[in-house]
């Protein structure tokens, strides 16, 4: 453990980006070995999420949840226009089966729920602090400045605005919808001078993206 937290500690750049490599890799490596990797694998990543961010908590000060109203509205309006524009555009191709635990437990097992439940945990706690930190803390100015730091978050940069929403929807097989929330949570950043407010929108979006899934089975979105 200290020799992540020295490692993570040897420069901004790598407290930023080393934890968001790693959670990448270890997306990779889902469904690489048989059908039910693909769930052990996110509740494997899911746990090291949890032990990276509690590292680079001290090194990243931005990393700081914060609530606000326009942090809930935009939340809720990515969501809705996440489900509501996706039979609108072509979307990527998948690469293997869609994320289905019941499919791959059985209906309604005990190891299914586990799985949609961590799922749903991930992406609402783990996942906006990693990815708010590269993308919207580290991508964004490093785009224009290697001395990222001396970039303040609320400057509008309109080249960088554009490219960061750019590679963080094209991330996503719903590439649209992964544009215009890029560009949401960016807003938020821009407007609040802090990273929080996008952190508390991505993890509502995500938090009513899973209860919709789970609900209506629109494993598509997984």
């Amino acid at each position: 453990m200290q020799f992540l937290k020295r490692f993570l500690g040897t420069s901004p750049l790598m407290a930023r980006v080393a934890p968001f490599v790693v959670f990448l890799v270890l997306t990779f490596g889902q469904g690489q070995f048989g059908a039910a990797s693909a769930y052990w694998f996110y509740l494997a990543k899911t746990l090291v999420a949890v032990w990276l961010i509690w590292e680079m908590r001290p090194l990243v000060l931005e990393m700081r949840w914060a609530m606000s109203w326009e942090a809930v509205v935009v939340g809720v309006a990515v969501f809705v226009l996440w489900v509501g524009l996706d039979s609108f555009y072509p979307k990527f191709l998948r690469s293997g089966v869609i994320w289905n635990p019941h499919e791959q437990f059985g209906q309604n097992a005990a190891l299914a729920w586990l799985m949609i439940v961590t799922r749903i945990l991930g992406s609402t706690l783990v996942v906006p602090p990693l990815e708010e930190v590269f993308y919207r803390s580290f991508l964004y100015r490093y785009f224009v400045r290697p001395d990222f730091l001396s970039v303040p978050l609320n400057r509008f940069l309109p080249w960088s605005f554009l490219a960061t929403a750019a590679v963080f929807g094209f991330s996503h097989y719903q590439w649209l919808a992964g544009i215009l929330c890029g560009m949401a949570y960016q807003w938020l950043v821009l407007r609040k001078n802090r990273l929080g407010d996008a952190m508390t929108a991505h993890a509502i979006t995500n938090f009513l993206l899973g209860v919709w899934v789970a609900w209506q089975g629109a494993w598509q979105f997984w």
